[in-house]
């Protein structure tokens, strides 16, 4: 069930540097290893809607419905806008003094749940690739779906928290830097803006 096609295939698929990395290693940066742990918990768990879509086949529906795929998109679009304005703005997130975050893990795993859950090319990407490793004449199509689902979001939650502990490491040289941290803030910023962008532009 398990191919290494499909191992393959899905790490390359997590490496690849999107909204949710993006947020990981900015809280990696900012506020710590602990809490780059919960924001990639958080951005796991923003993977499970647009898995249950999948299965349950609501996203054959979304990819032939523009007003549903519409509304979630400027949704998403909105949110991402407000977080890089948020990260423009917030120069204290960035004087960080060592201790834990200031944030709390409620906070940093919902606001990673909303990044991916309001992101509707996730869910078309799923109904695209998950059926691939199906088979679907085989035993119990729908228990094959939920264990290559659960492997991904493991894979996901893995590589996640991989990437927000290589910023920690880095979290020193960025405390000790104000120029470093106004260019990081910048950068975020822009990243988040130019993500938001590409989600308004793109199409079901």
């Amino acid at each position: 069930m398990i191919s290494l096609e499909f191992l393959i295939t899905s790490l390359i698929v997590v490496l690849i540097p999107g909204t949710g990395v993006v947020y990981t290693v900015s809280t990696g940066l900012v506020q710590g290893r602990k809490a780059s742990v919960y924001a990639a918990l958080g951005c796991t768990a923003g993977i499970v809607p647009h898995l249950l879509a999948t299965i349950l086949g609501l996203t054959a529906v979304m990819h032939t419905s523009a007003l549903g795929f519409q509304v979630l998109k400027y949704a998403g679009v909105a949110y991402l806008l407000y977080v890089a304005y948020a990260t423009w703005r917030d120069k204290a997130a960035f004087a960080v003094d060592g201790s834990m975050a200031k944030t709390s893990a409620t906070g940093l795993v919902t606001k990673a749940f909303l990044l991916n859950i309001l992101n509707p090319k996730l869910t078309i990407f799923f109904l695209a690739f998950l059926p691939q490793f199906v088979q679907a004449t085989g035993p119990a199509p729908l228990v094959q779906m939920l264990v290559l689902s659960a492997v991904f979001m493991a894979m996901t939650f893995g590589v996640f928290v991989v990437y927000g502990l290589i910023a920690h490491v880095f979290r020193e040289l960025v405390i000790e830097s104000q120029r470093v941290q106004r260019w990081m803030r910048y950068s975020f910023a822009a990243v988040f803006t130019a993500l938001g962008a590409r989600l308004a532009t793109s199409e079901p």
